[in-house]
């Protein structure tokens, strides 16, 4: 076979690709951001001007409709940008589990589709190790190991998760350090959901755990699992979340398996009744 037959098209089209065979509710493609028909580029939500507003409205009516109450608007802007970054994190922590290749994709480059559950990325450029074939295609940048590829997928959330933050700040009255306990959340869980689902959540947690240590700024806290015993003696994944997604303002008695306000004996019955 010859050098260009066996280079990849794309350094990320395959696993976006098996991305959504295993997530069906997210598709990502290789184009640049749309507009119309339910998009919103990335940008404008970052600009935190009248796409945000629109962006928000929706999740403001659908809070009402889910729940029947309205739900404070620092609380709607916290429900958005989860519904933003959650997928959005996904695009550059799933090429890195899957194939070590870890893309560049600037807020200019994304477009997102909610109702649909689709987004669109424009990659500037990727990193990947010295033995990968896509070594070869234009736009690689060649790091000496896996701590620098992890130093890698860092930066390139950061650079994109930067501008989106500062977009929704002004809405969720929340100060820096919260709204990046808040991306470190939705990093580490967006990839340990997906984990689950490609039937690799052990590997998975161990990457986040290295990926996430802990005193990596601007990231706040780690990734920070830990295990509980079961009842019938199981060994049960959990972690404390950095931030809180503010669920309890709608139900105070219900709030996530990896909240802080969860103690671990009500985990523990939730986690062993799956």
């Amino acid at each position: 076979m010859s050098t260009a037959a066996a280079l990849p098209s794309s350094p990320v089209g395959a696993a976006y690709t098996r991305l959504s065979e295993v997530f069906p509710g997210l598709t990502v493609t290789e184009e640049p951001p749309l507009r119309g028909d339910g998009w919103v580029p990335a940008a404008e939500l970052a600009a935190g001007g009248p796409a945000l507003d629109a962006f928000l409205a929706w999740d403001d009516a659908r809070l009402l409709a889910d729940y029947g109450q309205r739900a404070r608007p620092d609380v709607v802007a916290s429900f958005g940008l989860h519904r933003y970054a959650w997928p959005a994190c996904l695009l550059f922590t799933v090429p890195w589990f899957l194939d070590r290749r870890v893309p560049r994709i600037p807020v200019a480059g994304v477009s997102y589709q909610r109702a649909a559950g689709r987004m669109t990325a424009r990659v500037a450029s990727f990193s990947c190790l010295p033995d990968d074939p896509a070594a070869a295609l234009p736009g690689a940048r060649v790091v000496a190991d896996e701590e620098e590829l992890r130093a890698a997928v860092r930066a390139a959330l950061a650079e994109h998760l930067e501008l989106v933050l500062d977009g929704f700040r002004p809405r969720m009255r929340r100060g820096r350090r919260a709204l990046w306990g808040m991306a470190t959340d939705e990093v580490v869980e967006g990839l340990w959901y997906l984990g689950h689902l490609f039937g690799a959540e052990a590997r998975a947690k161990r990457e986040l755990g290295l990926l996430l240590p802990g005193g990596t700024g601007p990231y706040v806290g780690g990734a920070a699992f830990r295990e509980l015993t079961g009842r019938r003696g199981e060994s049960l994944a959990t972690r404390d979340r950095a931030s809180c997604c503010l669920f309890y303002t709608l139900r105070p008695e219900d709030t996530c398996v990896t909240c802080p306000r969860t103690r671990d004996a009500e985990r523990i019955e939730r986690l062993s009744a799956i």
